[in-house]
């Protein structure tokens, strides 16, 4: 299965050619370093580029002040990894270990000369994507996470880095390590914590405040219009996204869990084309990200839209779950939509501590060897319960009807009848949780007849409920809350809306297919109309 990059380990590095380091030298500067000096501090702005011109760089973790991996920069190399692109904070450090010199480049400028010099851009973009995915598998640098086992609020957090491929490791709680890292910021032994570098502590540990610290939350710019909003990170928004820069758009993503969307809940696409081994919703729309962000859009997460409005200059201002506003001239969105929280009791007390919404390594770990159940007959769900039978010792898949047909694509629903440690169950429904801090058991309804079931773990994927309550009644919606478009809307473009300017793409959107490939293709073509909207001031996009 392909990811979202490059392997660092076996991809031949293509050395910056001899123009790409004049062009560097005309915008950047040449400066002198001495063995020790630390070049970029962990968790400082990434705001230069640097090229080494002579001497050795290391990488060090903040964590454990070490080397990370066995490798060095040497003449030739710079730092960096994809973080540069948007302005994010360093999660390694780096520093000299000789003597040597360096030409440094503002990020501004070497943006710019990335866009205008492709051959360039496209060597500097395929290292540091390599160097992320080195970081994510290694499991060895970045976020500590101590006593993930024990604490809801540090498994969400796992989930978050993993599905945004933030790289973290791990600690069990009654471990030296964990006792060390506990002194050495002034924490109480044996309680579950974060942290990002030694005797810093992430609090409180959440998705919002770890973005804060690695910069990826973006400081919005009070003032700035936006060419577009797009709301969402889907494979519909990422796909504005990427067609929104190679326009010369100014363009901002925002989202408030994770990129990928739904998508990105799914373990394995089979069906999408140029994948025949098949590839994670989550590396799938990532690639898509890194794209966009080398044409310079930004994205901000998490940041969740609460509130539309629309001023008399007829620009649109969308308010964040932070208050703070951000306003652009035209809007898309692609909020896709999330699976229904059905109506169990005591739901709230076991939602990440025994029941989820996506299937994905970070789930998946708290389940191994154990029994598990798998709640929906689409293809999301077959995928979530193909991927789980590698780890589970037995998965179960609960539908409320007779037959898998009309929801899952064939090539799924076969494997999942061959597949010896999956059970279908038909006609069956979840009515009671059991369990004391985490789930353990749940009650079914088996066609009339009630059973308990033994599982620790328990993956909803059922539903489909349209994220449009932040619209403020600006766009109109169909019964379902679904966002109205094209004909229903009044237009003769597909994508616009009741209101002219607002755009809606992907799942969100009345009457779309809901396949990744689907979205994709709206997302590209949408941008084309936003652009008319944007530089001709048209009130009209119908």
């Amino acid at each position: 299965m392909e990811s979202f990059a490059a392997d660092l380990a076996t991809m031949v590095r293509t050395p910056l050619g001899d123009d790409h380091v004049a062009a560097m030298r005309a915008r950047g500067s040449e400066h002198d370093f001495a063995k020790g000096d630390v070049i970029v501090a962990p968790g400082a702005p990434m705001g230069e580029f640097h090229y080494l011109l002579d001497g050795e760089i290391e990488a060090f973790d903040p964590t454990t002040d070490q080397r990370y991996g066995g490798a060095v920069l040497g003449r030739g190399q710079f730092t960096g990894d994809l973080g540069f692109l948007t302005g994010a904070n360093a999660i390694l450090g780096n520093r000299a270990i000789s003597s040597g010199r360096l030409l440094s480049v503002p990020r501004g400028d070497m943006l710019r000369l990335m866009s205008d010099m492709p051959e360039m851009s496209d060597i500097v973009v395929t290292v540091f994507a390599a160097r992320r995915r080195r970081m994510v598998e290694t499991e060895r640098a970045g976020i500590a996470l101590i006593g993930v086992e024990d604490s809801r609020e540090l498994r969400a957090l796992a989930a978050f880095a993993g599905r945004n491929r933030l790289p973290c490791r791990e600690i069990a709680l009654n471990t030296d390590e964990a006792r060390e890292l506990a002194q050495a910021c002034g924490a109480e032994p044996g309680k579950p914590m974060a942290m990002l570098g030694r005797g810093q502590l992430i609090e409180p540990a959440t998705p919002k405040r770890l973005a804060q610290l690695l910069g990826i939350d973006l400081a919005l710019p009070k003032d700035e219009v936006l060419d577009v909003l797009i709301v969402g990170a889907g494979p519909a928004g990422v796909a504005a996204a990427v067609y929104a820069g190679a326009e010369g758009l100014s363009a901002l993503v925002l989202e408030d869990s994770a990129i990928g969307g739904q998508a990105g809940t799914s373990s394995r696409i089979e069906n999408y084309m140029g994948f025949p081994t098949g590839i994670s919703g989550a590396d799938l729309v990532g690639r898509g990200e890194i794209q966009a962000m080398k044409f310079g859009t930004r994205f901000a997460m998490p940041r969740g839209a609460v509130s539309l409005t629309q001023c008399s200059k007829r620009l649109f201002h969308v308010t964040l779950d932070d208050n703070r506003q951000v306003s652009a001239r035209a809007l898309v969105i692609a909020t896709g939509v999330q699976y229904r929280r059905l109506p169990w009791d005591r739901l709230d007390e076991f939602e990440g501590a025994g029941v989820y919404y996506a299937a994905t390594k970070s789930e998946a770990r708290f389940c191994q060897g154990r029994e598990v159940v798998v709640i929906g007959g689409g293809n999301s769900a077959g995928q979530a319960a193909m991927f789980l039978s590698r780890t589970a010792s037995h998965v179960h898949v609960l539908i409320r009807g007779d037959s898998l047909a009309a929801s899952m694509s064939d090539y799924l629903s076969s494997r999942l009848e061959a597949t010896s440690n999956i059970t279908l169950h038909r006609r069956t429904e979840v009515t009671r949780l059991h369990g004391g801090d985490t789930l353990e058991a749940i009650t079914v309804d088996a066609d009339g007849t009630e059973q308990r079931m033994d599982v620790c773990g328990m993956f909803v994927m059922v539903g489909a409920a349209p994220n449009t309550d932040w619209l403020s009644d600006l766009v109109a919606l169909d019964e379902k809350g679904f966002v109205r478009t094209g004909e229903a809307a009044g237009q003769d473009f597909p994508y616009a809306t009741s209101c002219p300017g607002v755009f809606a793409v992907g799942d969100v959107r009345a009457g779309s297919v809901k396949r990744v490939a689907s979205a994709v293709g709206e997302g590209s073509v949408v941008i084309g109309r936003v652009w008319d909207h944007v530089n001709t001031g048209a009130q009209n996009d119908g």
